[in-house]
């Protein structure tokens, strides 16, 4: 039976996990507004990745979700993400991609949310 890792999705700097946890989410200590996702943006992380971007979904300013760690997603990852993307465009706040992830960008456009998150042809 494969265990499952607690606290996976984005990393926020806020909060400190105990030692060995994996955080659901981090902003990058030296650029505010910038949240990185984890390894894992799976359906066992989904409650904690949801919870993580909820954190910053009313932020000011604009929101950078850096993809570069990224290595697996599935359905419910993009979905959780995809919400996340839409809800704070109808607030009228700005979600900005840092990072590539093949493996990211290949199930946005397979499950057709590229042009719903906005992704541009490459992200960097």
């Amino acid at each position: 039976m494969k265990k499952r890792q607690q606290g996976a999705g984005v990393r926020h700097s806020k909060a400190r996990a105990p030692t060995g946890a994996r955080k659901p989410a981090s902003k990058h200590p030296s650029a505010p507004g910038v949240c990185v996702l984890s390894v894992d943006c799976t359906i066992a992380e989904s409650a904690a990745l949801k919870a993580s971007l909820l954190e910053v979904m009313h932020e000011p300013a604009q929101v950078t979700l850096d993809i570069a760690a990224v290595r697996r997603i599935d359905t419910a990852g993009i979905q959780v993400i995809a919400a996340f993307v839409r809800e704070r465009e109808s607030l009228g706040l700005q979600v900005e991609w840092r990072g590539t992830a093949q493996v990211f960008t290949s199930a946005a456009r397979l499950l057709g949310v590229a042009s719903v998150l906005r992704l541009p042809e490459q992200v960097s």
